[in-house]
């Protein structure tokens, strides 16, 4: 049976009857390859134990949390809501663990900590978040994690997801670690977990790199530590070029260094990880379709308008990200995937596809720059399908899907070969819910 992309169960009917079911554009996603995923950072080796953190930001939806929470997997939160929003899909707060930018006072702050003493780990990332939660944690002898910023050493797939140097303030920074001890130790404050993030699908390298740096603060900062988080950003492979990371191999090097660890101080260390990218990425595609076609002279370019862009994919505006693209006729024929181009002319066969919304970044093929990139594909007709692949993560959960009023798209899991909607297709009444208009005395 063919495939979009030689993985997965994804055919180009199933793309037609998602279509003609659902409309576009929709997000697609399959419940096989996120179990595979998480199947496979489960197996990373380790030598005292490994608890494994789902980046909840990467996608959000209930049904996708129910789903990989029920693998075995934790979570790891970037915002109190995300731990509120997670909780009434049903999944506890001892499984989750809070990592903010945030600074909850007044009513937020009575809530996060309600919720910590429900079993939510706090992991503090700056300052003044310590001076906060101390006086709680210690009345109720709580132990704290702490995130560190490492001063340099970052990694991402673009600047922007670099979490590691200078230009990015995640964690409290190695120059105020010292403070920070002196402070929690006239609170009398355990730190039993240490966490280092240095950004998303950078140079595993770097990661391993990440793991030598972490475990010395653990050895020269954290007495009482007994978990060490290397954090997530694990390379996947959205391209056909790229080269995922390699679990078996990140986990084999980090096994090694903790039984080192080990053997220098007497510490058994459970080691943590959060992957986002990694579980989600691949396991999801964008359904949408060819509404126009458009072009701008002899020296210009020919472009797809699509039924979805920018607003259910920011991603390449953001970050000149690449994703691999299929066309599907209307008919359920696979026209053209990035996996296989071999029938297509590199030379006349460019295309440039673009989205609805009035913006000139409002395109799937753009470098890091912003600049609009032709790609090689199919020459659709008006109403074929254009599946944009990769888009599991970061995609439904970042993306603005109301700018110039579009409705947020819907999100169907194929999961035992079952279609479930998992989210409906907001409505316009929705969109305007909260606002108010002016009483009619004051327009003039």
């Amino acid at each position: 049976m063919e495939t979009l992309s030689g993985k997965g169960n994804i055919t180009p009917a199933i793309i037609t009857e998602v279509a003609n079911r659902f409309g576009t554009p929709v997000y697609l996603y399959e419940a096989d390859l996120i179990s595979e995923k998480c199947d496979n950072v489960l197996s990373m080796p380790n030598k005292y134990g490994l608890r494994v953190r789902y980046a909840m930001k990467a996608n959000s939806s209930s049904a996708i949390l129910q789903y990989i929470t029920g693998k075995g997997l934790h979570l790891d939160l970037s915002s109190l809501n995300e731990g509120r929003r997670a909780h009434l899909a049903g999944i506890p707060y001892n499984k989750m663990m809070l990592t903010t930018q945030e600074v909850p006072i007044g009513k937020e702050r009575i809530d996060l900590e309600r919720i910590i003493q429900k079993g939510m780990k706090y992991n503090v990332c700056s300052l003044r978040q310590l001076e906060l939660i101390a006086d709680f944690a210690s009345k109720n002898n709580i132990p704290l994690s702490m995130r560190i910023h490492p001063g340099d050493g970052g990694s991402g797939e673009s600047a922007t997801r670099n979490t590691g140097d200078k230009y990015s303030c995640f964690g409290i920074h190695l120059t105020d670690i010292e403070k920070a001890l002196s402070y929690a130790k006239s609170k009398r404050l355990i730190f039993d977990q240490v966490h280092v993030h240095i950004g998303s699908g950078g140079d595993p390298e770097k990661w391993r790199e990440n793991i030598d740096r972490e475990l010395g603060f653990m050895e020269k900062y954290f007495p009482n530590a007994k978990t060490v988080n290397f954090g997530g950003g694990l390379k996947e492979a959205r391209m056909p070029e790229e080269t995922p990371a390699d679990i078996q191999d990140l986990g084999l090097y980090a096994k090694k260094k903790i039984e080192e660890f080990y053997n220098r101080t007497g510490r058994k260390l459970l080691m943590e990880i959060e992957p986002g990218t990694y579980i989600m990425a691949i396991s999801g595609n964008l359904v949408t379709e060819v509404i126009d076609k458009k072009q701008t002279g002899s020296d210009g370019f020919e472009f797809l308008v699509l039924s979805g862009g920018m607003e259910v994919n920011s991603r390449p505006l953001n970050y000149g990200s690449r994703h691999p693209f299929y066309l599907v006729s209307k008919d359920g024929k696979l026209l053209s995937s990035d996996f296989d181009l071999k029938h297509l002319d590199k030379k006349n066969d460019q295309r440039i596809p673009v989205g609805r919304c009035c913006e000139s970044g409002d395109s799937q093929s753009l470098d890091e720059h912003g600049h609009i990139v032709p790609r090689v594909m199919a020459n659709p007709k008006l109403g074929d399908y254009f599946v944009i692949g990769g888009c599991g993560s970061y995609c439904s959960s970042m993306s603005p899907f109301n700018y110039n009023s579009h409705v947020q798209a819907p999100e169907v899991l194929l999961i035992k070969n079952e279609l479930i909607c998992i989210r409906k297709r907001q409505s316009l009444k929705q969109i305007v819910a909260n606002e108010r208009q002016l009483p009619q005395r004051l327009i003039s």
